[in-house]
């Protein structure tokens, strides 16, 4: 696939798949175990088709293996644990919208690193996002968050979208590795940071072991929004920069929330419309000016 514009509106839908799948999972699989179990699934699917260019590569993998490991621990493990943890406590809507705030932290951490500055299109883009997003996470009620009063499930959706934000940030740092050997390294990096949280959540005795149904969601998450998601987005940085491909995760919380009234049921409020309204607005606006001034790197 080689039309970027395609590639991530692929993302896009499988990653708002990914919040609908993740609410299914509630009842039936424990948030800590699903995120060990995704990416166990996720590393026997690649495994056969990735350990050639793993064993081609050994040598850059060997030299850059803290660095992967941190990319699979935080951008993988440690953004979808929070996710799923997250879901059990808000709606499959919420976390959709949620995760436009990405974009802006992508911007500013590399208007910080790489001293990529924002064109005045993109910075009324990224607020129209802040306030789409502002909107959602307040349940339409901006006074809660000068309370800071925030529902539990959307604050933690607050923190994995800085993980994100920042996984998507250092990719500029990644070595030059095939797709499929850099997909299997950090899969199997975060399969071994996700034991630890499975272990403690088993310690507490929060664990569930996945039914029929559970391991129907297991699958779905290891095969699209893990594998093929993961791959086409970091494909996607390659072609178009860390800043305009982040900016379609803004299409997220529109094939999130159409999923979440079709499948889950869930009720579409008149805040979550002028969020999506704004949140689209915003993407728009910031992809005009990324296509008047393209990234470069």
């Amino acid at each position: 696939m080689s039309n970027p514009t395609v590639l991530l509106t692929c993302v896009a839908l499988f990653w708002g798949g990914n919040a609908i799948a993740g609410k299914l999972a509630v009842g039936h699989v424990s948030p800590m175990l699903l995120t060990a179990l995704r990416w166990l699934f996720a590393v026997i699917f690649i495994a056969p088709f990735a350990l050639v260019k793993v064993r081609e590569q050994w040598s850059i993998i060997r030299e850059n293996m803290l660095m992967l490991f941190l990319f699979g621990a935080f951008g993988f493990a440690g953004f979808n644990a929070l996710f799923y943890y997250a879901l059990n406590y808000t709606s499959a809507i919420n976390v959709t919208i949620e995760q436009s705030i990405m974009p802006l932290i992508v911007f500013f951490g590399n208007f910080l690193l790489f001293k990529l500055k924002p064109s005045a299109l993109q910075l009324v883009g990224f607020a129209l996002t802040l306030f789409g997003v502002a909107i959602t996470v307040s349940h339409g009620d901006l006074s809660r968050l000068l309370l800071l009063n925030l529902n539990r499930g959307d604050a933690l959706m607050m923190l994995a979208a800085l993980l994100y934000g920042a996984y998507t940030v250092t990719l500029r740092y990644k070595p030059a590795l095939h797709w499929q050997a850099m997909i299997f390294v950090l899969a199997v990096s975060a399969l071994l940071s996700s034991l630890p949280l499975a272990y403690f959540e088993y310690q507490s005795g929060k664990m569930l072991f996945p039914d029929l149904h559970g391991m129907g969601v297991v699958l779905y998450i290891a095969i699209f929004p893990s594998l093929l998601a993961q791959s086409l987005y970091i494909r996607g940085v390659e072609m178009v920069g860390g800043n305009r491909a982040n900016l379609f995760i803004n299409l997220v919380p529109v094939f999130g929330s159409i999923l979440a009234v079709l499948i889950l049921g869930e009720v579409l409020h008149a805040y979550h419309i002028v969020a999506l309204l704004l949140v689209v607005a915003g993407i728009l606006l910031a992809e005009r000016s990324a296509m008047m001034r393209p990234e470069v790197g």
